[in-house]
């Protein structure tokens, strides 16, 4: 189940968010802050993936940029990836945006899991991540697509 983020679900998304980063390295650095790291100041939304009753993923639109999206590790391969993108570019187009999104060219899961939605690499650049650290990353757009119909 996939639904909007409530203040109380930061602590379970926390941890959520710890399980991810020790599987998959996501996020890069790990948050001085991670609450406030999955509250950024240009935070518009932002949904939770449920899983029998459990917290497991997590996505944000900030602006017309998709971000913080992530799915426990034991809970993948279920479809909430997928699910937690098509909520937000859903958002994103009822504001009359076009959803884009950045990824490290590394994380080859959440790259695949990007182009089966349809998604297009639009760029491709080397970021200075702070500390001499360069790290090369994706800009991805989202795909045209019709617009819902008003009781979707």
């Amino acid at each position: 189940m996939i639904r909007r983020r409530a203040d109380g679900d930061l602590d379970a998304l926390v941890a959520v968010l710890a399980e991810v980063h020790t599987h998959s390295g996501y996020p890069h650095h790990w948050p001085a802050e991670p609450a406030s790291w999955l509250t950024p100041g240009d935070l518009t939304a932002a949904w939770v993936a449920e899983a029998d009753g459990a917290i497991v993923g997590h996505a944000a639109l900030c602006g017309r940029e998709i971000s913080r999206l992530y799915v426990a590790p034991a809970a993948r391969g279920r479809g909430l990836g997928g699910s937690l993108l098509r909520g937000v570019e859903r958002e994103a187009a009822a504001r009359g945006l076009r959803p884009v999104l950045e990824v490290k060219a590394t994380d080859t899961s959440a790259i695949a899991l990007y182009e089966r939605q349809g998604w297009v690499r639009r760029a491709t650049e080397r970021q200075d991540w702070g500390a001499g650290e360069t790290v090369e990353v994706h800009r991805y757009e989202a795909p045209h697509r019709a617009a819902p119909a008003a009781d979707d």
